[in-house]
C-alpha cells in the first residue's frame, strides 16, 4: 500500500491526465451508446460522436476566439493600470491596514520572479500545455474505443459468484458519473451565458473572457463560483467603479442561489447523491493532491467511492442475515 501511494504521488501529472481522459471518455460513451441503441455500429457511432464534438468546438472557436483574444489582450495591456487603481480603492486600503496586503503580494511577486526567468517559464508552460492537451485528447479517444472491452475483460477474470456484483457496481458508477458530467456541462453553459450577458449589460469592458472564466469555475462545485465571483467583482471595481462592482457582486449572490438551490441539486441528487460536506472534503483533499484537476474529479471520485462502500455494506448485511437465518424445518444442527 505504501508503494502504491508513493507511486501515485510521483506520477500525479499522469494520474491527472488519466482521470480527466476517463471522465471525458465516459461522457462521450453515453452518446455513443445512445446511437448504438438506434442500431448504429459502435465504430461508426464513435466516429459520429467525435465528429460532432469536433464541429461544435470548431464553431465555438470561430465565434469566440477572436473577441476573447482581443479582449484578453486589452486586459493584459491594462492590467498594470487596473492594479494601480485597485490599490487606491477603500476596500484594498482596508485589507492593507489589517493584513499588510501590499507587502505580502510584493514578497510573493519578487520571489516568483527571482526564481526563474519569466520568459523561459512562459515558453515551458505553453509547450507543456500543448503536449498535455494532445496526450489528453489521444488518451480519451483510446479509452472511448478500447475502454469498454478492457472493463469487460477485467470483469471476466473475477470469480463467477462475485461477477454480477462487480458488474452492478461498475454500471452504477458509469451511470452516476455520466449523468453528473452531462449535468455539469449544462451548469457551466448556463453560468457562462448568464454571466456574460450580465457583465455585458453592466458595461464591463472584458465581459466575454470573464464570463467564460465564470462558466468554467462551475467545474469545481461550491468553491469555484465563489472564487470566480470575487475575482470578477474586483475586476469590475478596478474597471468600472464601486457601483458597478456592487451590481456585479449582487448578480453573483443571486446566481449563487440559482446554482446552489436549483441547478446543482438537480444534478447531484439525481446522479451522484453525495452529501455536500463530503463533496467539500473531497474537493479539499484532491485539490491538495492534484491541483485543479483534483478539484474537478473530486465529486465523481466521491460518488464512485460511495457506491463501492454501499455495495460492501450491503454484502456484509446479506452475509449476516444468512448466518442468523434459520435453516429448513427438521434440519439437524451442525
Amino acid at each position: 500500500m505504501g508503494a502504491l501511494v508513493l507511486f501515485l504521488l510521483r506520477t500525479r501529472v499522469s494520474l491527472m491526465l488519466t482521470l480527466g481522459s476517463a471522465l471525458v471518455a465516459v461522457a462521450l460513451d453515453h452518446a455513443v451508446r445512445a446511437l448504438e441503441r438506434r442500431r448504429l455500429r459502435r465504430g461508426l457511432a464513435i466516429a459520429v460522436v467525435l465528429a460532432a464534438v469536433l464541429l461544435v468546438f470548431a464553431g465555438l472557436l470561430l465565434l469566440l476566439v477572436p473577441p476573447v483574444v482581443s479582449q484578453g489582450r486589452a486586459f493584459v495591456d491594462q492590467a498594470p493600470e487596473l492594479w494601480r487603481k485597485l490599490q487606491h480603492t477603500p476596500a484594498f486600503s482596508a485589507l492593507d491596514r489589517q493584513l499588510d496586503f501590499r507587502s505580502q503580494l510584493e514578497k510573493a511577486g519578487s520571489s516568483a520572479s527571482g526564481a526563474v526567468s519569466p520568459v523561459l517559464t512562459a515558453i515551458g508552460g505553453v509547450v507543456s500545455a500543448a503536449g498535455g492537451l494532445l496526450a489528453f485528447i489521444f488518451l480519451a479517444v483510446f479509452m472511448l474505443v478500447f475502454g469498454r472491452d478492457l472493463v469487460a475483460a477485467a470483469l471476466d477474470t473475477t470469480p463467477a459468484e462475485d461477477r454480477e456484483r462487480y458488474r452492478r457496481i461498475s454500471d452504477k458508477i458509469y451511470r452516476a458519473i455520466g449523468g453528473y458530467l452531462g449535468g455539469l456541462a449544462g451548469i457551466c453553459a448556463v453560468n457562462a451565458t448568464l454571466t456574460t450577458t450580465a457583465l455585458a449589460i453592466a458595461g464591463l469592458p472584458f465581459f466575454l473572457p470573464l464570463g467564460i472564466l465564470s462558466g468554467t469555475s462551475s467545474l469545481v462545485p461550491y468553491a469555484g463560483p465563489l472564487v470566480a465571483g470575487a475575482t470578477i467583482t474586483l475586476v469590475a471595481l478596478a474597471t468600472a467603479g464601486a457601483w458597478k462592482a456592487l451590481a456585479v457582486a449582487a448578480y453573483f449572490v443571486l446566481y449563487g442561489q440559482l446554482e446552489g438551490n436549483v441547478l446543482a441539486p438537480l444534478v447531484f441528487r439525481r446522479t451522484v447523491h453525495v452529501n455536500p460536506l463530503i463533496t467539500l472534503l473531497a474537493i479539499l483533499f484532491l485539490a491538495e493532491l492534484m491541483g485543479v484537476m483534483g478539484a474537478i474529479v473530486a465529486v465523481p471520485a466521491a460518488a464512485a467511492a460511495q457506491i463501492v462502500v454501499r455495495e460492501l455494506l450491503e454484502t456484509r448485511r446479506e452475509a449476516r442475515e444468512a448466518l442468523v437465518r434459520p435453516g429448513p424445518a427438521g434440519a439437524a444442527p451442525p
